[in-house]
């Protein structure tokens, strides 16, 4: 239980650190003979501020009871 504390806690630390991530995407529109047409697309991955302050406390926690059963 210690270390999925532990790992609830960088999470929540990380995730007020950053805010999302994007990454992309490259799609093949069109493939006429010699010619290729690709499109890149952009996609984001955004939580909120406080999905990071849930993490956190529940890594606290997790941390916390966990403590107390040993």
């Amino acid at each position: 239980m210690r270390v999925f504390g532990i790992i609830l806690i960088v999470a929540g630390i990380l995730m007020f650190l950053f805010n999302g991530f994007s990454y992309k995407t490259e799609k093949r529109v069109a493939d006429i003979g010699p010619v290729k047409i690709d499109k890149t697309e952009n996609h984001s991955i955004g939580w909120p501020v406080y999905a990071g302050a849930v993490t956190l406390i529940a890594g606290i926690a997790v941390l916390l009871v966990g403590g107390k059963k040993q």
